[in-house]
């Protein structure tokens, strides 16, 4: 297909044109974040730790241990016998922890082979096991140091490369403290103690006995103190999400389900003033932040693991809608998003704001207790109140700011939610059902008149329209919204904002190669003005957008084109040992090529964490209306996976199991007591 048409419309992007004349000689720019892709990164929110894969920490770029946006050890690095360690391997073994496995020559060594293996266990929170292990035929004495060091720096510091000088240390207990200007402490404490502490280097020293064939272990703890006050790490894993199984012909369906959601528990937060709450952090190490959007998205998609995530997000995100009266009044604050070369950056509060309720109300479908419900309505009938008085006579809502843009995307979710908080305020007995859903009419007749273009490759939807009614027509994957419609009651999906023939036509640009890279859904057509394969929303493959794209697929019956995204996730997941980053590079699929890291991605991040259960349940087709105490199952028809059994997951609150053949026939295993099969 031919997206370069030279009978579609044109008009110039948010960015001013270059000047006439030679082009400028380039000159380096800004150093940018540091480069992640390659590192090991350890999470239990509040705290992380950044590793190359040799295991040595040397404060270089973005490496050390984070602790609530403050690196708390910059260096950790470690000597035997006066050198350092041979890294032979270096890997993850949970989202929380790294383990690297190193070897020592020593002079007692008898030939070529090394004697000496040393094994180092990292923790999100710093703290290290390092066991020496000899196999060798005599008793040896064992040089070892760590030398150590902080700057306390706050991530954004360290993050723009700005020089961040290592504090002066001193002894403190069986190990060494620093302080940083505020009155902040880093303290690590070190069991057995050093036989020598020697605070102006930084550095630990021990002699070990190592024994024939016996083991010693050094284990290395970190502290954090402000204003004297002790502050624990407060891992908050809790239990918002079930343990869920994944098992099928293609064996790789259990490492990705298992994987995302041990990534996904360890990127959970508490709201500190209300501690039972748990709500997701957009990712790490640049998005440990509120990220209200991204909160919403990755607890939706893990609403089949139960709604107790989902809960404790929306309660959070109540709390700071902005109250009235006002013309704000409703609305859920959140920052600018950039949205790549061609539009302007947009509000995430307003993507948030409209897909609480849709949130809530799919929540509800799940099983959520009637006292969550209760205490949560009010907030989406707010949310909705807003919605009804910040869009324009015609249902269409422009971005806020001086361009007063019409995104195409944001309509999309103005529907989405108009229609699920109709059905919402119909099922618990509120008032206006009829007119949201005449008002998502209105919406539907002027977004397929207003934002489809029609040409001879058979017409696109529009990204935006100007506020003087210009369209821009660049087509990319944030297309694939337009297919996200939502669950109903009676395991329906809400009706959509293309017409028949509209759908087809997207659903056959969503699966083209202009898009469909071969691992996933470009942010941006490749043959689109300014696609950059590497920019974030101009052409790298975000796995969120991805994962909608094969739901609303799915949903909307281009099993083929769903299908492909599928398996080409699936891969690229493999690729990136099943840990998927929000976003990686965008370059067409090969024979033996492989998927791209992108050097600024978050990995792991809450949405693509929450991709495999997403992606599993839609394959399986699970379709519940527990307030009518029914569930649909619809699974995809060609079986893109083969044989597929998911177990743990959680329908009106109880255990749940389901199981897809190779021919697509699905059947409930474990279901709550009273849930029917619906149709």
């Amino acid at each position: 297909m031919d997206l370069t048409d030279p009978s579609r419309p044109t008009v110039p992007p948010f960015h001013r044109p270059p000047a006439a004349g030679p082009a400028p000689p380039v000159t380096a720019g800004p150093p940018g974040l540091p480069p992640v892709h390659d590192a090991l990164v350890c999470v239990a929110l509040p705290s992380f730790a950044v590793s190359p894969r040799h295991g040595q920490l040397g404060g270089q770029g973005l490496e050390g241990v984070y602790h609530e946006g403050r690196r708390v050890l910059s260096r950790c690095h470690l000597r035997v016998a006066g050198r350092d360690p041979l890294t032979v391997q270096g890997r993850l073994l949970s989202a929380e922890r790294a383990r690297f496995l190193a070897v020592v020559r020593t002079s007692a060594d008898p030939g070529p082979d090394p004697g000496v293996t040393v094994e180092r266990l990292r923790d999100a929170d710093g703290a290290e096991r390092i066991t020496f292990r000899s196999s060798l035929g005599r008793t040896l004495r064992l040089p070892v140091e760590v030398c150590l060091g902080s700057d306390l720096a706050d991530l954004g510091t360290v993050a723009s490369g700005r020089p961040t000088p290592e504090l002066r240390a001193t002894v403190h207990d069986s190990g060494l403290r620093w302080t940083a200007p505020d009155g902040g402490h880093a303290i690590v404490t070190a069991d057995p103690p050093p036989k020598d502490t020697v605070a102006s280097a930084g550095l630990l020293r021990w002699e070990l006995e190592l024994r024939p064939g016996t083991a010693r272990t050094i284990a290395i703890h970190v502290r954090v103190r402000s204003q004297g006050t002790a502050r624990p790490g407060g891992r908050t894993r809790g239990r918002a999400l079930t343990e869920a199984r994944a098992e099928g012909d293609d064996p790789r369906v259990d490492r990705l389900l298992r994987t995302g959601l041990d990534d996904l528990r360890a990127l959970l937060v508490r709201d500190p003033a209300h501690p039972s709450d748990l709500h997701p952090a957009a990712g790490v190490p640049w998005r440990c932040g509120p990220a209200p959007a991204e909160a919403l998205w990755a607890a939706r998609m893990a609403l089949p693991l139960g709604t107790r995530l989902a809960a404790g997000t929306l309660r959070t995100l109540a709390r700071t809608q902005l109250p009235g009266p006002g013309p704000g009044a409703g609305r859920i604050p959140g920052p600018l998003r950039d949205t790549g070369p061609h539009l302007p950056p947009s509000c995430t509060g307003t993507e948030a704001t409209l897909a609480f309720p849709a949130v809530l109300a799919e929540a509800f479908r799940w099983g959520l207790p009637e006292q969550d419900l209760v205490e949560l309505l009010p907030a989406a009938e707010r949310c909705l109140h807003w919605l009804r008085g910040t869009a324009d006579p015609n249902g269409l809502l422009r971005e806020p700011g001086p361009t007063g843009l019409l995104r195409a995307e944001t309509q999309a979710h103005a529907h989405r939610a108009a229609l699920l908080g109709a059905d919402l305020l119909e099922a618990c007995g509120r008032p206006g059902a009829d007119d949201w859903r005449e008002w998502a009419r209105t919406l539907r007749e002027v977004f397929q008149d207003r934002f489809w273009i029609d040409d001879r490759t058979g017409g696109r939807p529009v990204a935006a329209r100007t506020s003087a009614g210009l369209p821009l027509p660049y087509l990319g994957g944030g297309a694939a919204h337009l297919l996200d419609t939502g669950l109903l009651g009676g395991g329906g999906f809400a009706e959509g904002l293309l017409d028949k023939v509209q759908t087809e036509q997207l659903a056959r640009l969503l699966g083209s190669p202009a898009l469909d890279t071969g691992w996933g859904l470009r942010g941006l057509a490749a043959r689109e003005p300014a696609h950059n394969p590497f920019g974030h929303r101009s052409g790298a493959v975000r796995v969120h957008e991805t994962a909608v794209a094969v739901s609303g697929l799915a949903a909307a019956g281009y099993e083929k084109e769903a299908a492909s995204l599928l398996r080409g996730l699936l891969d690229a997941a493999e690729a990136f040992a099943y840990r998927l980053p929000e976003m990686y590079g965008g370059d067409q699929r090969t024979t033996d090529s492989e998927p791209v890291p992108h050097p600024a991605a978050c990995r792991p991040a809450a949405v693509a964490s929450a991709v495999g259960v997403h992606l599993l349940t839609t394959v399986a087709g699970v379709r519940p209306d527990v307030p009518a105490h029914m569930v649909a199952l619809h699974p995809m028809r060609g079986a893109p996976l083969g044989a597929v059994r998911l177990a743990g997951l959680r329908v009106a609150g109880e255990p749940f199991a389901v199981r897809v053949n190779r021919l697509g026939l699905g059947m409930v295993e474990e279901a709550a007591a009273g849930l029917q099969l619906g149709v």
